[in-house]
């Protein structure tokens, strides 16, 4: 479909609703108040018109009708008197003129053949060469002697004020209506934030239900279908970690009864297979318990001297683990759940490279940033992201010779939010992985120490 020209040549609303809600009303009602304005300002002209016209008679007939009762020496004496500000009056023929009128001409000129009641003839000439009207009419009195009306036809100046009100008006109209966008506007923003930090596994605020009453009903379904979520959620991780923890005993028998069979390969078999079997379900447990990471009480920590500690243990255990942090940077979190987030990021990163690295360093944002680098062969781009998610194996990765779960980085990913961290995947350019935790101080000011 070709649009018109002209069409297309208007320019795109704004893309905000903000502003096309605020152009939409503010046009609309400008344009109906300059309407209104301007049907005002037509009827004081034509109100003005008629006016003059009316004097203009009353005052034409009266003023003839004195200057041919007047003896003929005292009728120069009068013309002063007789003088208004549209127009004079003089003794004599005037000026030559055109009998050319205009159109407010013709109506000046038939207003003073309706004044005079046709009793004295009146000629009505236009004065050329002026930069406004300018007219005369020539009335023969009873006596032969001609009056020349000279007319310089004026509406009532125009207050000069009217234009200040104007003005002000529609200052007035762009206050009304920039309010009236923002009272608008401001539940769909408080719906987007929190949309944005919807998080049914957490403990937050609840949307305000106040307000009119489509905003208050809007709010309260938010807040149902919130705790829906919720609900449903808490209802999957009882379910994980019920099956899980039941799973326990009935696989412990089974090793049991293994061990005490004959020695051989498929008994070997036998207790691998259960050995796998056991780890997935410790870890459905430990999934399960870090959807519940933040009820652990926020302390003091010494992030360089925590960091020290832990690659240490491994050092103890053989593990090639390194750690470079400086001392002194302390922050308020929760030691044992950003401790279980950084295990998690060395073990899989021991997994799969038999080495780790732990660098801290402050983050941008605000907090510390604790990272784990190996130099594996790293993570597909496009899977970065889906590595998060529970039970999630990479096809190419060796998770079958490692025995790995597909658990490590969504459980440390649920602990990073349960103090209020993020998790954060890239492969580095000089290759491998880097797998850091940025941790927040949760007693910063304008922090989230609500949510402590």
């Amino acid at each position: 479909m070709s649009w018109p020209g002209w069409l297309r040549r208007v320019p795109a609303l704004p893309r905000t609703l903000r502003w096309r809600l605020f152009l939409i009303l503010f046009a609309g009602l400008a344009l109906a108040h300059i309407l209104s304005f301007g049907v005002l300002f037509l009827e004081r002209t034509m109100s003005a018109k008629a006016t003059m016209l009316t004097s203009l008679e009353y005052d034409v007939a009266t003023s003839i009708a004195l200057l041919d009762r007047l003896p003929v020496a005292e009728r120069a004496q009068w013309l002063p008197l007789l003088a208004r500000r549209n127009y004079s009056y003089e003794l004599g023929q005037g000026e030559a003129g055109v009998a050319e009128l205009s159109p407010r001409a013709t109506e000046i000129a038939e207003t003073i053949n309706a004044a005079t009641g046709r009793r004295f003839p009146v000629r009505v000439d236009t004065i050329p060469g002026t930069g406004r009207e300018h007219l005369q009419a020539h009335v023969t009195l009873g006596d032969g002697a001609i009056v020349t009306i000279d007319i310089r036809p004026q509406l009532a100046p125009l207050a000069l004020w009217l234009p200040y009100v104007l003005v002000a008006q529609l200052l007035l109209i762009i206050v009304c209506t920039w309010f009236a966008v923002r009272l608008a506007i401001r539940p769909l923003q408080r719906f987007a934030r929190a949309a944005e930090t919807l998080d049914p596994g957490r403990t937050t605020g609840r949307l305000s239900e106040g307000g009119p009453a489509e905003v208050a009903h809007a709010a309260g379904a938010f807040n149902a279908m919130r705790d829906r979520i919720a609900h449903y959620l808490q209802e999957r991780v009882q379910i994980l970690a019920a099956i899980s923890h039941d799973l326990q005993t009935p696989i412990t028998r089974m090793k049991l009864r293994a061990e005490m069979a004959d020695d051989g390969p498929e008994k070997d078999r036998l207790l691998g297979d259960l050995g796998e079997i056991e780890a997935l379900v410790r870890e459905g447990v430990a999934y399960a318990r870090s959807a519940h990471g933040d009820t652990e009480a926020p302390v003091r920590l010494d992030v360089g001297a925590f960091v020290e500690s832990l690659a240490f243990d491994y050092q103890d255990t053989g593990r090639a683990v390194l750690c470079d942090a400086p001392q002194a940077m302390v922050i308020t979190t929760r030691p044992q759940a950003l401790k279980r987030i950084v295990a998690n990021l060395v073990d899989n990163a021991l997994k799969y490279t038999g080495a780790a690295r732990i660098r801290v360093a402050s983050a941008s944002e605000g907090g510390i940033s604790i990272a784990v680098e190996d130099d594996g062969p790293g993570i597909p781009e496009d899977e970065l992201e889906a590595v998060l998610q529970p039970f999630y194996r990479i096809e190419e990765s060796r998770n079958r010779d490692t025995g790995g779960t597909g658990l490590g980085l969504a459980i440390a990913q649920q602990l990073a939010l349960a103090i209020n961290g993020r998790l954060v995947l890239a492969n580095r350019r000089e290759g491998g992985l880097c797998a850091a935790i940025v941790v927040p101080d949760l007693f910063l000011p304008g922090g989230r120490q609500e949510e402590a």
